[in-house]
């Protein structure tokens, strides 16, 4: 056997690594091969190998499935790379005569290889001499573990991460990213599997990647934390003690957009769990550079940030302050006017959880102009987008008799009203009734400036409803005694009683449903034509002569 021969079985050998890794990778972007994929090292996937015939010409290209082999969704160039994966143990072992004892061997061993299933292939291909073939294989193990979480189990019960941790602080700029993209994807289905990455080492590593000089690798070390931080408090604290936090904070100052996003959605998702994380992200200075991006022309990052600042607002009045104090307002209220509808409902969501907090912070806002701002966005929106704004109006409304007439004044009610009638969610529905409510329970003025925007009936109509939630109708009808006394000495119960219902209607068993919450007489006093039924007993009326 020449030289050449011998150098011409590793070449085929590297090509059909290639191509296998290669077609594996590109096969994982489509959903339906996946569970083809999935199932290839499962015993019913299994073709035969005809052990009694271990010579090379009589082994079938089938170590794959027989499904993977016949796809068409596969196509000729899957098959190709599996017959040349094969010929690499399979046909080479003929034309180079190798004894019989090593044929045997190759050939028995290459099976059972594949029996072990696709993710034992790849964590080989992993190990690869070749720098290309092992990111690819990282590459197409992400695409895999991205796609469910079965998939995601498989790599950490193949023991790949423990492997891709190690290489991930050695290898080129090419294979970190690509490895991150494999712990960005394993991480995102569960508390367990992120927790399985933390186990392994991996938020170290990680760390220093966002340290790196290439913004990709950054930005694919941003992913997998974020990934990691989002599920629970447990995991975003592993995060904070692995030093990511004040790294995160100087990739939002990069120039790099996509750097900027997601670590800004990062600081977001850890924030959000607790005060203390909260707390942390403030005191790593995060607050000042992210109120400096508000009016960024990125819509996704405007969205991003918003959605940081709503997560540390949300927790205390201090939290709430310390983003007040980096003067958001009245730039951020210039969002409310996005074309963004993310953009438009984290500015509502900001401006929300900052005014909830005291009165004095809901004063700010009205004074900044929010509430005003708040209501035309309600007013251009649809659907979810108003949710945050309408419950907005709500908290500011619930603190004072004078921010819900400010509420009152900037023609809130209408837009409310609006809202109850248009919207067909339940909840957002059972938010808007939980606003009006909430401005008019101060005073009678308060429920009259209700009253007038002819929202009864429509309240009516929807606690009577079969289709109502109970919580919606929660929202509509009042429960307490106090509500029930400012319904009636607003005006609110006389106004029910003027309604004028056909007999038997269903709008007169709405009206029957109100009155059934108060007494007869009270009912009757506030009933038209009451007084003069009251006058014509007096004028019937014949005192005893003493």
């Amino acid at each position: 056997m020449s030289q050449r021969q011998v150098l011409q079985v590793f070449e085929q050998y590297q090509k059909a690594r290639t191509q296998f890794v290669q077609m594996v990778a590109e096969l994982a972007t489509r959903p339906q091969n996946i569970e083809t994929l999935q199932n290839a090292g499962e015993p019913g996937a299994r073709t035969r190998v005809a052990s009694r015939a271990l010579s090379p010409r009589r082994l079938r290209p089938a170590a794959l499935p027989v499904e993977l082999l016949g796809s068409r969704s596969v196509g000729t160039g899957v098959r190709k790379s599996i017959h040349s994966f094969q010929r690499v143990f399979g046909g080479q072992a003929e034309r180079v005569k190798l004894p019989d004892a090593c044929g045997r061997c190759a050939l028995s061993l290459f099976p059972s290889s594949l029996h072990t299933g696709v993710m034992s292939l790849l964590r080989t291909l992993l190990l690869d001499v070749v720098p290309t073939i092992q990111q690819t294989a990282a590459l197409a193990l992400g695409r895999l573990a991205n796609y469910n979480d079965d998939l995601a189990e498989a790599v950490v019960k193949c023991d790949i991460l423990p492997q891709l941790v190690y290489s991930l602080a050695e290898q080129n700029r090419f294979y970190k990213k690509a490895a991150a993209f494999v712990l960005r994807a394993v991480g995102k289905h569960s508390p367990q599997l992120a927790q399985a990455i933390v186990d392994c080492g991996a938020l170290d590593t990680l760390v220093i990647c966002l340290e790196d000089f290439d913004p990709g690798v950054k930005e694919a070390a941003a992913w997998a934390l974020r990934y990691i931080a989002r599920h629970n408090a447990e995991l975003s604290q592993a995060v904070v003690d692995a030093g990511a936090v004040p790294l995160l904070v100087l990739c939002i100052q990069e120039p790099e957009i996509a750097l900027k996003r997601i670590a800004a959605s990062a600081l977001s998702d850890i924030a959000k769990h607790s005060p203390e994380l909260a707390q942390t992200v403030v005191d790593a200075g995060a607050v000042a550079h992210l109120a400096q991006m508000i009016l960024n022309p990125d819509a996704k990052l405007k969205h991003q940030i918003l959605s940081a600042l709503s997560q540390v607002s949300k927790h205390s009045v201090d939290l709430a302050e310390m983003v007040v104090e980096a003067e958001i307002f009245p730039v951020v209220l210039t969002c409310l006017k996005d074309k963004d509808e993310y953009v438009k409902k984290n500015a509502s969501t900001l401006i929300r959880e900052i005014a909830k907090h005291t009165p004095e912070l809901s004063q700010l806002v009205v004074n900044a102009g929010g509430v005003a701002a708040v209501i035309d966005c309600i007013g251009s929106c649809k659907g979810n987008t108003r949710l945050p704004g309408i419950m907005m109006l709500g908290y500011v409304a619930a603190h004072s008799e004078n921010l819900a007439m400010a509420v009152i004044i900037s023609k809130g009610v209408p837009q409310l009203s609006v809202c109850l009638s248009e919207e067909p969610e339940d909840h957002i529905k059972a938010a808007a009734a939980w606003a009006l409510g909430q401005i008019g329970r101060h005073t009678p003025e308060h429920a009259r400036a209700v009253a007038v925007t002819n929202t009864l009936p429509v309240l009516l109509s929807l606690y009577m409803s079969t289709e109502s939630s109970e919580d919606l109708q929660v929202k509509v009808l009042p429960h307490d005694s106090k509500a029930r006394r400012l319904f009636v000495t607003s005006g609110g119960l006389k106004k029910v009683q003027e309604i004028k219902a056909e007999p038997g209607s269903l709008l007169q068993e709405y009206i029957n449903s109100i009155n059934s919450c108060y007494p007869e007489e009270i009912v009757r006093y506030y009933s038209p034509g009451y007084s003069d039924t009251l006058l014509q007993r007096v004028d019937s009326y014949q005192p005893l002569n003493n």
